[in-house]
């Protein structure tokens, strides 16, 4: 058997930079043991599976440690895929991705790539005190201007992007908590507007959970953040950027129960899986 595979930095224009993913394109399903064991072997935060059905594709994403339900910039890395190396296109009619959250639907224009996701807000609720602990392993907990949840991740808002960027977590304190991950965020500063003047807010997110300790851009995360910033500063669109070593920047439109999320993306490597099928779980 031998599979393509590309790894594409997404919600970046620089290659090294963004959110890497690995994605497979497949002519037909593969045993989840197999794709668990190229997950793992890929060892990024996502790798994405692909093959068609029903006028679109099935997509499935990865962790090298369990098997996601929403992931944003394994989506735009899979969109971006198709447009350049399958010939598919992105346009009219949009991509459409059968997924575990429902049909998602993906278009470029300008190699800007457009993705209709679910919006996923964070309402007001008081995280644990062990989990603020957690996201200051070296000083005292930080003391947040407000705190949500949207039964899948802590958003916990500080008061400005500084606080943002010291934080140095112990992750396998954070990895404990029952959720999925923890985003923190802040407006943007001097710091981030001198490099992305667009840009209102700052973010990162920590997923030791699943698997990834912290994920460089997360486009998932944005599901909360758009709708949680746009209502703050009272407009449909707002512009995050993630500031992670490797930094991303995403957009976001907020329209009610769904929301549009941009980014462009950049193909780094391409090149075939040679290995057999192994339908068994990857080791612990």
């Amino acid at each position: 058997m031998q599979v393509p595979i590309y790894i594409v930095d997404a919600f970046t224009d620089q290659p090294f930079s963004g959110n890497p993913a690995a994605v497979c394109l497949l002519d037909g399903p593969a045993s989840e043991g197999w794709m668990r064991w190229v997950a793992a072997e890929m060892n990024l935060s996502e790798t994405a599976f692909l093959h068609p059905e029903d006028e679109g594709w099935r997509l499935r994403w990865f962790t090298p440690r369990v098997e996601v339900d929403l992931c944003g910039h394994a989506t735009l890395a899979s969109a971006h895929v198709l447009a350049t190396r399958s010939g598919v296109p992105v346009r009219d009619p949009p991509l459409r991705f059968h997924t575990r959250s429902g049909l998602l639907e993906a278009s470029e224009s300008d190699r800007l790539i457009s993705l209709d996701f679910p919006s996923l807000p964070a309402g007001p609720a008081d995280p644990p005190e062990t989990l603020l602990a957690a996201l200051a392993a070296d000083g005292p907990a930080p003391r947040p201007e407000a705190t949500g949840y949207n039964g899948t991740d802590w958003l916990i808002q500080l008061p400005d992007e500084g606080a943002v960027r010291a934080l140095s977590p112990d992750f396998r304190a954070l990895g404990a908590e029952n959720c999925r991950g923890i985003i923190v965020t802040a407006p943007a500063g001097a710091r981030t507007r001198a490099e992305q003047p667009e840009a209102d807010f700052v973010s990162r997110f920590f997923g030791p959970a699943v698997g990834v300790d912290e994920d460089p851009v997360t486009g998932s995360a944005h599901c909360a953040l758009g709708p949680w910033w746009a209502k703050r500063f009272g407009k449909d669109w707002v512009t995050g950027r993630q500031v992670s070593a490797r930094g991303g920047t995403v957009r976001v439109h907020c329209r009610g129960p769904r929301v549009t999320l941009q980014g462009r993306a950049v193909t780094v490597l391409e090149g075939r899986i040679v290995a057999d099928d192994r339908p068994r779980e990857p080791r612990r």
